[in-house]
């Protein structure tokens, strides 16, 4: 499938506006903290929600405001996660009426979320001033993309954004998202927030199961430091103003949605990982070689977990035995008597391990490969067709700094 990757992020696609101001949820006035997302037309809407018994007070209002499968408009805070507060529920219920008051459209057509400190009393007054004010300012431009990512964001050090173009129909789509989270993310669900918009044409059932599909082998696969978050929450609004024809079952224009999804997905979450808290480096593992995808998946996932390798990549050190140990921990029915080992960068590639021992290598040019920011670890597992990837980061003091000091 061809796509092209454009500038705009979630104001990319036709019919689609956002917004992000300070309303005073967080102290410093200098950072934005409330994030609005404003579709010209009622959407197809969808969602996917964190696992974690313990979940934010928007989630539950979400999942009842996506019964029907449609929503216009997205509002999201930072600084407060709205979790295990008593007035939670009602206070997002509220939130939505503000919404629908300040845009026009349903309440019920309003998909909260929230991230920031969990267990923090929360009230109204700053979204009664903000929300009004995030409605005017909201732009159908990059910027207003960058603002509303802006907002949303935490412990993140940089905005996460990205839009995509691709043909449906004959018709040219556009899917942009944007993104937060850098910490308390790891493979279970989409541990952060994440939010997409397209003007594909897609049907509430469709979308749905679109996600479902993309969200295992992307946001399950990403992980900073295996703590799942209250407040996960992946939403997506399809306008269809594109006008292809409406995606409304499995065909050649589904899978091309569905790959245009897992490309952006597979972005956003490098970008996730890569932005991990205190992090240094992007840790990317390819599988190849399984026998099945449920262990490439499980693989891949154990090596960006494995806290002893994460570490090892901060140091710079090529200790490959800890990769081939973590695939020896991993669940599942295998041999590992074919394992190799591959560590690469922008600087070269160094092979480490070959049948699971050691393969000779040069300490200095493996030091030199793991001194750039983005290492990739190629395992072939030498006993199937299937592949996988995860997306992790190494293990720095800082990651123990901010986590310390995170409520101060």
């Amino acid at each position: 499938m061809e796509y092209n990757f454009i500038a705009g992020g979630i104001c990319a696609p036709k019919g689609f506006a956002a917004a992000g101001v300070h309303c005073g949820i967080r102290k410093n006035h200098s950072k934005l903290d409330l994030a609005l997302i404003k579709a010209d037309v009622r959407c197809a809407a969808a969602g996917v929600f964190t696992t974690n018994k313990v979940c934010g007070a928007p989630i539950k209002v979400d999942r009842a405001h996506l019964t029907d499968g449609y929503a216009q408009a997205i509002l999201v805070n930072s600084g407060n996660a709205n979790t295990c507060a008593a007035n939670g529920v009602a206070l997002a219920e509220e939130c939505c009426q503000l919404v629908g008051q300040a845009l026009g459209v349903s309440p019920e057509d309003v998909l909260p979320a929230s991230t920031g400190v969990i267990g923090q009393p929360m009230v109204i007054d700053p979204f009664a001033a903000g929300i009004p004010a995030a409605a005017e300012k909201l732009a159908a431009t990059p910027a207003g993309s960058w603002d509303a990512a802006t907002a949303i964001m935490t412990t993140d050090t940089h905005q996460k954004e990205y839009a995509v173009q691709f043909q449906l129909g004959g018709k040219t789509c556009t899917l942009g998202a944007i993104g937060k989270g850098s910490g308390m993310i790891a493979p279970n669900m989409a541990t952060m927030l994440a939010f997409y918009t397209t003007d594909a044409a897609v049907s509430p059932a469709m979308l749905q199961k679109a996600l479902r599909q993309v969200v295992p082998g992307t946001y399950n696969q990403m992980s900073v430091d295996l703590d799942t978050s209250t407040n996960d929450t992946l939403l997506i609004l399809a306008s269809g103003l594109a006008g292809n024809p409406v995606i409304e079952a499995e065909g050649p224009d589904y899978d091309a949605f569905v790959a245009a999804l897992t490309a952006i997905a597979e972005k956003m979450c490098a970008a996730h990982a890569g932005d991990g808290e205190g992090a240094t480096h992007l840790i990317t593992c390819e599988v190849t070689g399984a026998p099945d995808l449920k262990t490439a998946r499980a693989v891949s996932r154990s090596v960006v977990c494995s806290n002893l390798f994460k570490a090892a990549v901060f140091g710079r050190d090529a200790n490959w035995g800890r990769i081939l140990c973590a695939i020896g921990y991993t669940p599942g029915d295998f041999s590992i008597d074919k394992v190799c080992v591959w560590l690469s960068s922008a600087a070269g590639e160094v092979y480490v391990c070959e049948n699971a021992a050691y393969h000779p290598y040069s300490e200095e040019e493996a030091a030199k490969v793991l001194a750039e920011h983005d290492i990739l670890v190629k395992v072939d597992m030498g006993l199937g067709e299937a592949s996988a990837k995860a997306w992790g980061c190494d293990l720095t003091y800082d990651y123990v700094k901010i986590n310390g000091d995170y409520r101060t």
